[in-house]
């Protein structure tokens, strides 16, 4: 491909541990949403916009559509996107 990785286990494993601290439990808990994106900018190395931003899709879209907007854009070469994150 172009260099993309797509292969998301590492992710997801780094990704559960700050879910869990977070103490997420309801795609609607706002609150738990606010702790993840400031768990996601102190210990995910993301920008508070971005982090906002990500927990944001994934409420959103979830795992399926990401996952397939995920391919589509490593097939097309996209890796950073035109918002700039």
């Amino acid at each position: 491909m172009h260099g993309i990785q797509t292969d998301d286990s590492s992710l997801e494993s780094e990704y559960r541990t700050l879910v869990h601290e977070a103490g997420w439990d309801d795609p609607i808990d706002d609150e738990a949403a606010d702790r993840l994106e400031a768990s996601l900018t102190r210990d995910g190395m993301w920008t508070p916009d971005a982090a906002a931003e990500i927990v944001r899709l994934a409420r959103l879209y979830g795992s399926f559509m990401l996952r397939n907007a995920l391919a589509l854009a490593v097939t097309m070469g996209v890796e950073d996107g035109t918002l700039g994150y």
